[in-house]
């Protein structure tokens, strides 16, 4: 049974299509997304990760490739 994120409510109450799938996390991994990509036997670019904020008190979600990385 798969956990439910904020991501996946968002878009189930969106009416977006998507699908969950399941690996070993390693939390100590040094990138996350990469690790990911790994366990699942996928290029990098085609694992995506999600970002949740507050901005201006309205909640955006923010979906990036996984081998993107910040400067």
């Amino acid at each position: 049974m798969s956990k439910q994120t904020r991501a996946t409510q968002m878009l189930e109450k969106a009416g977006i299509a998507f699908s969950v799938q399941g690996y070993d996390y390693d939390p100590d991994a040094d990138r996350i997304g990469l690790q990911a990509a790994e366990a699942l036997g996928e290029a990098p670019r085609r694992v995506l990760k999600t970002l949740m904020a507050l901005v201006d008190g309205k909640p955006v979600c923010v979906i990036l490739p996984s081998v993107g990385r910040s400067p």
